[in-house]
């Protein structure tokens, strides 16, 4: 009777974790969280190979071309990518999601809805910026001119990390975003696991303080406001990866990229779960070769796996990294190059248990956007080589993911055995740890969600 017993918790366990109820039993539907410098999904360490697509909600706005963001998710899931990072933010442009400071078009929105449950679909994680530092979409420049209308006297568009006015309006935007109710799922976005984590902008910076301490400021002012919102979710800031103050005898790799920000001391931000990297070495040594180039992603990714491992002791992602069309002398052979370094690079770590989790080329496309393309564009049905390395990359992670995912199981039923062989030498004030009592029903459902589940 007491197996019959044990063998029913840990049935309802495992269903539990890896299916609950109120989600598509996809294998793919819970929070993915941060333990040490992993990421773990269902208890199970977590590895992804993902994409750029900054466009999908300003396509999904219009009903009728929503069927493009189905495509780009099916194209990607057929290789194996399982993470997306895209905008969550359009302000005051075309399509606007955010038309004026507290206004929006629930077109947009619902455009915006569309994105999240299609990846719920095809079993894609989201990675969703609040803002931008540049102009495109509205970004930082927006919200500095919507102040200004107020009557508010602003110098430049790095007031927008310091001014009261400014931060009220951003701060609403995280919140009406992240309490919005998805009208095609019925979850809250900040209660929907298909979201893997929020960014505050994609790359902040500030180059009127190379000191770092305004962006500093305003990463832990903006970190706490979202996780009052939001505990279910993780939070980045959106960092391309130089070096600043905190570290000095580092900055030798900025290439003489001095932009305010500070890879360490941003990611120590408490209310940070992970740190992120890009990697432009066509933009940053335009006048180098490519082997300079390949050479310096080589060093960029190793020196901040490293220190994610030893300094910050959290995960790491890649969040964009490409090689455009438009360089001279551009050839297909030069970015499978790029490719297939960075995912290799990535690759030695993962296997020897390293913090980095995988990475995002920047961007994909799908046919009928040909005209959305900035040089840096992969087309998965048309870029076969590319497409190749990147299924290749997907399948060694998955590979990874499978063999921990079975490690871990063959973990629980030994457990399992144990407590059920040595169960009743086992007391407390002469109660059978393992008894068919309520007490010991917690016991054993306790230590193998632990197991299982990672709780």
């Amino acid at each position: 009777m007491r197996n019959l017993s044990v063998f029913l918790i840990l049935t309802q366990v495992i269903q539990q974790c890896y299916f609950p109820s109120n989600v598509e039993a996809r294998g793919e539907n819970g929070f993915i969280k941060v333990r040490g410098t992993h990421f773990y999904l269902n208890g199970s360490p977590y590895y992804a190979n993902g994409f750029n697509a900054y466009w999908l909600m300003y396509m999904a706005s219009n009903p009728s071309q929503r069927y493009l963001v189905s495509n780009v998710f099916r194209d990607a899931s057929s290789h194996g990518l399982t993470v997306a990072r895209t905008w969550a933010f359009n302000d005051g442009t075309d399509r606007a999601l955010q038309v004026f400071p507290g206004y929006y078009n629930e077109q947009t929105f619902k455009g915006l809805d569309f994105v999240v449950a299609e990846a719920r679909r095809y079993g894609i994680k989201l990675i969703m910026s609040m803002s931008n530092n540049y102009e495109s979409y509205g970004g930082k420049k927006q919200y500095v001119n919507w102040a200004r209308n107020q009557g508010q006297y602003l110098s430049s568009d790095d007031d927008f990390f310091t001014n009261s006015v400014v931060k009220s309006f951003f701060k609403n935007h995280i919140k009406r975003v992240i309490n919005r109710y998805n009208t095609i799922t019925g979850v809250m976005y900040k209660n929907d696991p298909t979201i893997m984590a929020w960014e505050l902008m994609n790359e902040p910076r500030c180059t009127s303080d190379q000191s770092g301490r305004i962006i500093q400021n305003w990463i832990t002012e903006m970190a706490a406001h979202i996780k009052s919102i939001d505990r279910n979710h993780l939070l980045e800031a959106g960092l391309e990866g130089f070096y600043g103050s905190s570290h000095p005898e580092k900055m030798k790799l900025n290439l003489n990229l001095n932009i305010g920000t500070d890879f360490i001391a941003n990611n120590q931000i408490p209310g940070i779960d992970f740190a992120t990297l890009h990697a432009y070495p066509d933009q940053w040594m335009s006048n180098s070769d490519d082997q300079a180039q390949l050479g310096f992603v080589n060093k960029w990714i190793t020196a901040h796996i490293a220190d994610a491992q030893t300094i910050l002791k959290k995960p790491l992602l890649l969040t964009e990294f490409g090689k455009s069309t438009q360089d001279p002398g551009f050839s297909t052979y030069q970015r499978d190059q790029l490719f297939y370094s960075v995912y290799s690079n990535i690759y030695s770590s993962v296997k020897r248990g390293g913090p980095i989790a995988g990475g995002l080329f920047w961007q994909l496309l799908t046919k009928g956007l040909e005209s959305y393309g900035d040089g840096y564009t992969i087309i998965l049905t048309r870029d076969s080589s590319t497409a190749n390395i990147v299924a290749q990359q997907s399948r060694k992670l998955n590979l990874i993911r499978k063999f921990f995912a079975r490690q871990r199981n063959i973990a629980l039923w030994k457990m399992a055995r144990r407590l059920r062989k040595g169960g009743r030498g086992n007391r407390i004030d002469g109660q059978s740890y393992l008894s068919t009592s309520a007490f010991g029903h917690r016991m054993l459902s306790q230590a193998m969600r632990m197991v299982l589940c990672g709780m």
